[in-house]
């Protein structure tokens, strides 16, 4: 299998993944909703609310695309364990529901304009809907260990409630970090590469982590496997990260999706790109660049300054090899946990695929 045929791949199991996420969050709420019959209402529901709140907005999101990457993820570990992916996969929505709250979220607290190419959803719905929608989308997806207690035994259950806890508040501590580096609440040239890759760790790495995870507890596998696999998982999370931050000073396709190339200096965001730069740059171009982050600039040509910076440097090059390493690092730990077989190969594929992409 190629590139190509990995994002045939993930379009495929994006559609798969869509049926199952309906199946928690409904395009429409209906009394007989899943929801409703684990946890009935006492009383009268108004679904029409519901609908206009919840479902509307979820939707108008999760149309417009996303690569589903950490399902295919979960799928794919599950299958190279020698689990069977296709028993569990309601709980391959759990990850990238929360995901895309995340994002919800993010926007949010970022002030950004547009997700995927359109308005933002609290710049559509409203910040209370924005708010208390993220919200639902972090505990919703959970509703998977009810409505399949009996494919699991009373330790799978428990582990997989262990992992969602645990990564729930690590993605929290994550973007913590993140809100406060853009705010400034740090000095932003006292910030080193390993506390960089640890806020990544946390923020990007931790759903990834989640997924590979969950699917070796789901495969049947010890805690050194799902370790081995979820420190994998977390390296490709992290690459993905770092891809981010590249694309959004070079890729123009992927930037306007976004507002358009270098909206994270204009976020005044702390990446592996900056970090390194204001490691090797002269200390006039470290106060530029500096200055141009505390701005929080729309202005054109002060992004280019802050590029040109990252270029004369090596800067961008850097940040692409260190996430590479990251995922070749990772993957000669977790392939000697793996017997040999397609989804193995498809996996290492996929890791391939998601720190080189171009959008």
């Amino acid at each position: 299998m190629d590139m190509g045929g990995i994002e045939q791949l993930l379009k495929q199991k994006a559609k798969i993944v869509d049926f199952y996420i309906e199946k928690y969050l409904p395009r429409e709420f209906k009394e007989d909703s899943l929801v409703f019959r684990t946890s009935p209402p006492t009383r009268k529901l108004d679904l029409g609310a519901l609908n206009a709140a919840v479902a509307k907005p979820f939707w108008d999101l999760m149309d417009r695309g996303g690569k589903r990457w950490r399902p295919a993820l979960f799928t794919l570990i599950c299958d190279a364990l020698g689990g069977d992916s296709q028993k569990y996969l309601d709980f391959a929505v759990i990850p990238e529901i929360i995901h895309n709250g995340t994002l919800i979220a993010d926007d949010v607290e970022d002030s950004s304009t547009l997700r995927r190419g359109k308005p933002c959803t609290y710049k559509i719905f409203g910040l209370d809907i924005a708010i208390n929608l993220s919200n639902v989308m972090y505990f919703l997806p959970m509703l998977t260990l009810i409505a399949n207690s009996r494919l699991l035994s009373s330790e799978q259950a428990k582990r997989v409630y262990e992992i969602y806890v645990q990564e729930m508040v690590n993605i929290s501590f994550g973007q913590a970090i993140d809100i406060a580096w853009h705010k400034g609440l740090s000095v932003v040239s006292e910030i080193t590469e390993e506390q960089y890759l640890q806020m990544c760790s946390y923020k990007t790495g931790t759903l990834a982590r989640m997924a590979a995870k969950m699917a070796s507890v789901l495969a049947g596998a010890d805690d050194e496997v799902a370790d081995k696999m979820g420190k994998f998982a977390e390296s490709i999370g992290v690459a993905f990260q770092i891809q981010d931050d590249v694309l959004d000073l070079v890729g123009e396709e992927f930037a306007k999706g976004k507002g358009g190339v270098g909206m994270d200096i204009t976020e005044g965001k702390i990446t592996l790109v900056v970090i390194h730069a204001l490691q090797k740059a002269s200390l006039e171009e470290k106060k530029d660049l500096i200055r141009i982050l505390e701005m929080h600039t729309t202005d054109v040509a002060l992004r280019k300054r802050a590029v040109e910076i990252f270029r004369k440097y090596g800067s961008i090059e850097y940040a692409k090899k260190r996430a590479a390493a990251l995922v070749c690092d990772s993957w000669e730990e977790a392939e000697k946990v793996l017997p040999p077989s397609e989804a193995k190969k498809t996996l290492k594929m996929l890791a391939d695929y998601l720190i080189d992409r171009k959008i």
